[in-house]
């Protein structure tokens, strides 16, 4: 016969007043964590008691009860319905719902830790849709935060998790999927671009969330961009743009996924800001545009204005600044304490004295009638204006001296040999000179050509003969002749025969946004500041120069005129190794100058084949394997992030003679290198892979050398 089972009966529930309650020394919670007692007691005064309260009776000497009841599990609850007693917003006789456990089957300690272990956490979906729910059912987020004692961050993204795809969202519901994946999906509302990502993620190894943000986010344009910051994102938004934002991490304020709208209204942006500048100022013409290739200058000549005079009211006002500037700073530096008004005081005077200082420029009106301005984005999204260029067409007129026409190079006066007769005058066959005919002549006519020609040759050798013994005055001499070059395009002649040619490097994306470009460009602009507005006036100005800024304005003209381009037809060997000698005389090379090598400037270039040798020439042969069955774009990342702070270099950027971590494997690619058999874990690479394998079929190893073709949304 079947025994038969034993069934089960459970604690009964009591009704027991408040005040014949009393916490157990044998609950094991003692730290305290989660919502506050004070949000508890607010909770249970909104809603009531949601959960009943575990006790025991108290017993008497006699093992009888007492008619009072510890609580083993629900402390928390106590002190919160204790609260409410001593804010009277309760009854201390007030009946609470208990759960009675007579009986020793388990000890008081035993039903606490269960209570508190067996509680299973809210699955954040199912968090996400209560929240739903609640919304649906009129409650802002704002209240939906207070109610159950969260941020209202935390609403928003976990509602956020609608814009995901409910495929996706049952895929996490199974695990098959990870919080942190679902979040970064959640930065975009099309489910089907998300579905697409997923299914060729689901493909791959690399399935982190900032590889899924990338690939969501590879053809917008973040709302960093300067572009974005100068058309203004409301406005992109207004002219219905749709911007992605990501609640759960630092986006800088999303990406805008339609680049041609933005492309759009920056453009009219531009166009209007230049029309408007052309009208207040008055200059013949400006171009504008997002960004102008390094030397769009070249060929024009650049002149500056006058710094505008102070007015009486304003000197009064910078002399009562500076005065006030003063003793404040004075009397602070003496005092024994820090001063948050103090300091905040001496910023504004600071400020102000700087906006004061800080003088508009009054350009010539007739210069203004004839030049030009350019207005482009300057990397933080504001308006970049460049005033005071010349087109060659737009200068005056000015006739050319017969005597300013250039020597073809041969010896000096072979092109000026007079007639082999004068006025066709011949004596016994032989031709009449000018200084014969002259001679017979009392008629005083001007000198000839020929006697000028030997008369100056004359005082030309006299001349070299005596700069040379004036080493001061000959610098001086060669450097009005590279400022004439450099600053004065249409200005007169120097008597050096010197030329000095400064390469334009247009082609070169970027080029002048660099460090290096943006550092000559200030130089060239104090210095076009300070010289002198006519070139008539250079020679004085410069002998009056003292040695110090001469010479570094020397340096700089002089340095405009270095050109280590190597081109197909032109391989200018000599030019390079003499370029050599000069960057080991200064110290230079590029790992020091701050060049450093990237997708966009190298990697991205070449084929896969010079990416892995230079991973192994940089980190070794092992470091190299690690990534060599990536695709060609994942490749070029990974090999940015790898070598970034190696001191690698390609060989165009080399100095001969000078030693670099380009030469030789580095010492821990030796190291490693040393043993045949020795291997290189994943765990040696620093976070590999950043960007994995390529998440797209569309991804192809067809961007190799000059063909590689550059997202605009990535610049």
């Amino acid at each position: 016969m079947a025994k038969a089972v034993q069934k089960i009966t459970l604690n009964r529930s009591e009704d027991i007043p408040f005040d014949k309650l009393e916490l157990s020394q044998q609950n094991v919670r003692n730290v305290k964590a989660g919502v506050s007692i004070e949000d508890l007691a607010d909770d249970i005064a909104r809603r009531k008691l949601l959960q009943s309260l575990s006790v025991r009776p108290i017993l008497g000497e006699n093992g009888e009860e007492t008619g009072r009841f510890h609580i083993p599990a629900g402390g928390r609850r106590y002190r919160a319905l204790e609260l409410l007693v001593l804010q009277k917003r309760m009854a201390k006789t007030e009946p609470v719902p208990c759960i009675v456990k007579r009986g020793d089957e388990t000890s008081a300690e035993d039903d606490s830790l269960a209570e508190n272990v067996q509680r299973g956490d809210l699955h954040p979906l199912d968090q996400y849709r209560a929240f739903q729910t609640l919304r649906e059912q009129g409650l802002g987020e704002e209240e939906i935060a207070a109610r159950f004692f969260v941020s209202v961050a935390t609403v928003r993204q976990r509602l956020r998790l609608a814009s995901v795809s409910p495929r996706l969202l049952d895929l996490y519901a199974n695990d098959e999927m990870k919080l942190e994946q679902i979040m970064a999906f959640s930065i975009t509302n099309d489910h089907i671009r998300q579905e697409q990502v997923w299914d060729t993620l689901s493909r791959q190894h690399a399935q982190d969330p900032y590889y899924i943000r990338r690939l969501l986010t590879q053809t917008a344009i973040r709302a960093g961009d300067r572009r974005a910051i100068y058309a203004g994102v409301k406005a992109y938004e207004a002219a219905g743009g749709v911007v992605m934002r990501d609640l759960f991490d630092e986006d800088n304020g999303g990406w805008l996924q339609d680049p041609a709208l933005l492309e759009q209204l920056g453009v009219e942006k531009l166009r209007a800001d230049a029309e408007a500048l052309k009208t207040e100022e008055g200059w013949k013409w400006v171009e504008a545009d997002f960004d102008f290739p390094y030397g769009h200058t070249s060929g024009l000549r650049r002149f500056y204005g006058e710094q505008q005079e102070f007015s009486e009211e304003e000197l009064t006002r910078r002399d009562t600044l500076k005065v006030e500037c003063d003793k404040l700073d004075a009397d602070y530096a003496e005092a024994e304490s820090y001063s948050e008004e103090v300091e905040r005081r001496l910023e504004e005077l600071g400020n102000e004295l700087d906006q004061l200082n800080d003088r508009p420029n009054v350009f010539d009106p007739e210069e203004v009638a004839r030049g030009g301005a350019f207005i482009s984005l300057a990397a933080n999204g504001e308006l970049k204006i460049e005033r005071g260029f010349v087109r060659p067409g737009d200068e005056p007129q000015v006739e050319a001296d017969s005597d300013d026409s250039e020597d073809g190079g041969g010896d000096i006066g072979d092109a000026a040999n007079p007639s082999s007769s004068a006025d066709g005058i011949s004596a016994n066959g032989k031709p009449v000179s000018n200084d014969q005919a002259e001679e017979e002549d009392d008629t005083l006519r001007p000198l000839s050509d020929r006697l000028i020609v030997d008369l100056t040759a004359t005082r030309t050798v006299a001349l070299r003969n005596a700069l040379a013994h004036d080493p001061v005055i000959a610098f001086v001499a060669v450097l009005h002749a590279f400022v004439l070059k450099i600053f004065y395009l249409y200005g007169s002649e120097s008597c050096l025969e010197l030329t000095l040619q400064s390469a334009k490097f247009s082609q070169t994306q970027g080029l002048g946004d660099t460090l290096w470009a943006k550092e000559i460009d200030q130089r060239q602009e104090a210095w076009g500041q300070d010289l002198p507005k006519k070139p008539e006036e250079l020679w004085d100005y410069l002998v009056a120069l003292d040695d110090v800024s001469r010479q570094a304005l020397f340096a700089h003209c002089a340095s405009l005129s270095v050109n280590v381009v190597i081109e197909p037809w032109n391989k200018r060997t000599r030019a390079i190794a003499h370029a050599d000698q000069v960057a080991r005389s200064i110290g230079f090379d590029m790992v020091t100058a701050g060049w450093v090598p990237t997708v966009d400037n190298y990697f991205g270039r070449v084929t896969k084949a010079h990416i892995l040798q230079a991973v192994g020439k940089a980190k070794g042969e092992q470091s190299a394997q690690l990534i060599d069955h990536l695709k060609k774009q994942d490749i070029a990342r990974e090999a940015e992030r790898l070598l970034d702070g190696s001191g690698w270099l390609p060989e165009p950027l080399r100095t001969i003679g000078k030693e670099s971590a380009s030469d030789d494997v580095s010492p821990a690619a030796d190291e490693a290198g040393d043993d045949p058999g020795s291997e290189v874990s994943v765990g040696d690479l620093p976070a590999f892979p950043a960007d994995a394998a390529d998440l797209s079929d569309q991804h192809q190893d067809a961007h190799d050398d000059d063909g590689y073709s550059h997202l605009d949304a990535a610049e």
